[in-house]
């Protein structure tokens, strides 16, 4: 199974339980309705990986996400993750009605940091995606329509978490392409502190 960090400590994730459509800003770039509850999603834990690789021709697109490790079904670590779309293929299944995971699940579509601690406000998260040093993504838990804690709630009306399985919460407005040799630097911040930080090179 495919692993992540976790303080000193390498986790396997069952799953990654994923939110789509949690930031109003997000739902307006792609030209998506509201929705009344929860919209969400699963990757299974081959998706987890630490490289950013381009697929070609799907239209890959980048989305930063808070993370959260969960543990005895609570929050109890905080990380950055990139959940990869391949656009053009989702944007397609869209039209027909049809199920987004050959668009969302694929190998390799969840990019992960190292997860840490916190001990703090979670409403006191953010989170910050540069891309070749440009500041491209910007969002927190305070614009969130469903914080992570309800996400949490709701995902566990009709599914189970396993220990160590990842909530990605979202995405805030400035997703776009994946470039070949693109510097992806994902922060995760409380208040002002900066508490994660992973770099990627697209490969």
């Amino acid at each position: 199974m495919k692993s992540i960090q976790f303080v000193d400590e390498q986790v396997y994730p069952s799953k990654l339980v994923c939110v789509a459509r949690n930031y109003l800003g997000h739902i307006k770039e792609l030209g998506n309705a509201i929705p009344d509850h929860p919209v969400i999603f699963i990757k299974p834990n081959s998706a987890v990986s630490d490289v950013l690789r381009l697929t070609v021709g799907d239209g890959l697109n980048y989305e930063g996400e808070l993370c959260f490790l969960v543990r005895n079904h609570v929050i109890c670590g905080v990380g950055f993750g990139l959940d990869l779309t391949k656009r053009i293929v989702q944007s397609d299944l869209k039209l027909r009605g049809l199920p987004w995971e050959r668009a969302k699940a694929f190998d390799g579509s969840a990019v992960l940091s190292q997860f840490v601690v916190f001990e703090s406000e979670i409403t006191d998260l953010s989170l910050r995606l540069s891309i070749n040093g440009n500041v491209i993504q910007v969002g927190g838990v305070r614009d969130m329509i469903h914080s992570p804690n309800d996400l949490l709630a709701d995902a566990q009306t009709f599914l189970s978490f396993e220990n160590n399985d990842v909530l990605m919460t979202g995405t805030p407005e400035g997703v776009g392409p994946v470039n070949l040799g693109d510097v992806f630097l994902g922060q995760v911040f409380h208040d002002e502190m900066l508490i994660v930080e992973q770099q990627w090179t697209v490969v």
